[in-house]
């Protein structure tokens, strides 16, 4: 109405008859596209200098101008346990998805889940099947994708999301998607988006920060729309790369001139965080029908992370209805996020370990913002001031009320390697089941948080990967670092799955042998050119 009123020139003289008929098609259309006659859902940045958008103008843009993430600006769908599809996992993803994608018709919504999530890519016909493994303790395998890793659960749709957007959007020139990886994101990225039409996808991670295997399959990645480098340096190197990109006006210009504009697969685009959110209500739904809870019962689940996005997805779960107890919070050496979470100071003043679980190895935590956000009762100026202060000396310390709000919600410890390793082995003695190195950080943290706590409420532990990916570490943890460091990466794998009797997943049994097709190693300071190069642009 808005928009008519300050057109009044071009379409005046209108009449009230016409106004009043234009306003009950524009309510009307409203309710026809938000579903159930519910309010359009809007997007707002965390730095708050920006203007509100849709869901399609959030997902094409991935960053908000002012440098903030895009969050939901109006109040979050309730969903009622008792009313969600109980059918398969498709129909449950529609149900969270439509009331955050108000300007996506159910048809749209629909095709892009049932497009992401078939057999093949996936190889469970649950998509996150979940394994009990002792009587209050189960397992969400997330891994279940084409790349075994739980990124596969938002890549395989946001490309889907992306071109409805487009369309939506009326977006005419081609998207770059540019990514940094610290391990899992870049090949999801890569095999989500491989071949996609209108679209160019450039992925960064660091040269010496991920396996070996994590490292074949992207440098072998096919597809004629992707490029892929190494970046001399850790991941919140190549995340601050990726961001400065994002953030430079000029760079930004050459790109327009030249037909591109960017925009992100990192769960700093919330169409990378929202199908997240699915797989905590389908973990809660099969523990209903399997009468391991009653309805309303809490639960916890317990997230390794590094970057926050994964457990925030379970925080907005929580927000939307979902009977959480404690959100619990697992870090590896680089515990930068359990000594946040612990005290309320945030301090990146640290160097960055290596370790068995590289998918982890993060110190700056781009989703935290989000949170901080949230509980902060939407204050952007505090949210703004913190990052700036990151920015320039490392660390911030949040206010004594956000502090509060935010260890009601979330319970954090970390593990060591050792811990880590000794997780995997006992839980293979114990229970006879693999888990990669996050997972295990996991179920360390997981073990600490009932020892503390006397907590026996049922947790899940969501695993983030298959353990074929990170084979070596499994092997010398079960097997003895004698008998596993002297054969290769590839002989590993089948040693592993001859020993337990697990299969490997087909896409890494056959992964050496095909070819390196990107082996290009930068500095940070070269991104910019790099990208430049790529899309042929002087």
């Amino acid at each position: 109405l808005a928009t008519i009123i300050g057109s009044r020139k071009e379409i005046a003289p209108a009449t009230m008859q016409d106004f009043c008929r234009l306003r009950r098609n524009l309510n009307s259309r409203r309710k026809e596209e938000s579903g159930k006659g519910q309010h359009a859902m809007r997007y707002r940045s965390t730095r708050g200098k920006s203007s509100y958008v849709t869901a399609a103008e959030t997902i094409i843009k991935g960053l908000a101008p002012d440098g903030g993430l895009y969050v939901p600006a109006d109040r979050l769908p309730q969903y009622g346990i008792e009313n969600l599809p109980r059918s398969s996992y498709q129909e449950l993803a529609v149900a969270i998805l439509t009331p955050f994608l108000t300007d996506f018709n159910d048809a749209e919504i629909e095709e892009c889940v049932h497009a992401a999530y078939k057999a093949p890519p996936f190889d469970h016909p649950a998509v996150t099947p979940l394994r009990q493994l002792s009587e209050n303790t189960y397992i969400l395998e997330l891994w279940h994708g084409p790349t075994y890793a739980f990124k596969d659960i938002a890549l395989q749709i946001l490309p889907h999301l992306m071109q409805k957007a487009a369309q939506k959007t009326g977006e005419n020139t081609d998207i770059v998607i540019l990514t940094a990886t610290s391990g899992d994101t870049g090949k999801s990225a890569l095999e989500g988006f491989r071949d996609a039409v209108g679209t160019r996808i450039v992925v960064y991670y660091p040269e010496n920060g991920v396996s070996k295997i994590q490292k074949l399959q992207m440098t072998t990645q096919e597809g004629n729309n992707v490029s892929v480098a190494a970046v001399k340096g850790n991941f919140d190197d190549a995340q601050t790369g990726v961001k400065k990109i994002f953030n430079d006006p000029k760079l930004a210009l050459k790109l327009a001139a030249a037909g591109y504009r960017l925009s992100s697969a990192n769960s700093i685009n919330w169409g990378r965080l929202l199908p997240q959110i699915v797989y905590y209500y389908a973990a809660y739904r099969e523990l209903l029908q399997s009468d391991a809870i009653n309805p309303g019962e809490k639960i916890n689940f317990v997230v390794p992370t590094g970057n926050f996005g994964n457990i925030l997805a379970g925080y907005y779960a929580k927000r939307t209805g979902l009977p959480v107890n404690r959100l619990i919070c697992a870090a590896n050496r680089n515990n930068v996020l359990a000594d946040f979470i612990n005290s309320g100071l945030y301090n990146s003043k640290r160097p960055l370990h290596n370790t068995i679980s590289p998918s982890m190895d993060i110190l700056k935590s781009s989703n935290l913002e989000r949170l901080l956000f949230e509980i902060s009762g939407h204050d952007s100026e505090r949210i703004a001031r913190w990052m700036e202060q990151l920015n320039s000396t490392g660390e911030y310390r949040v206010d004594a009320d956000v502090h509060h709000s935010m260890q009601e919600l979330f319970w954090s410890d970390y593990a060591d390697d050792d811990e880590t390793a000794v997780a995997i082995a006992n839980t293979y003695r114990e229970y006879g089941y693999l888990i990669d190195p996050q997972t295990a950080v996991g179920k360390t943290v997981s073990d600490k948080y009932r020892a503390q706590t006397a907590d026996k409420t049922k947790s899940i532990i969501l695993s983030t990967a298959s353990p074929f990916k990170f084979n070596r570490s499994v092997a010398q943890a079960i097997f003895g670092h004698d008998q596993s460091s002297v054969i290769s990466e590839f002989s590993l794998l089948h040693l592993l799955a001859q020993k337990t009797g697990s299969i490997i997943p087909p896409n890494l049994a056959n992964l050496e042998q095909k070819p390196e097709k990107h082996k290009q190693v930068i500095a940070c300071h070269e991104m910019p050119d790099h990208l430049l190069n790529i899309l042929a642009i002087k």
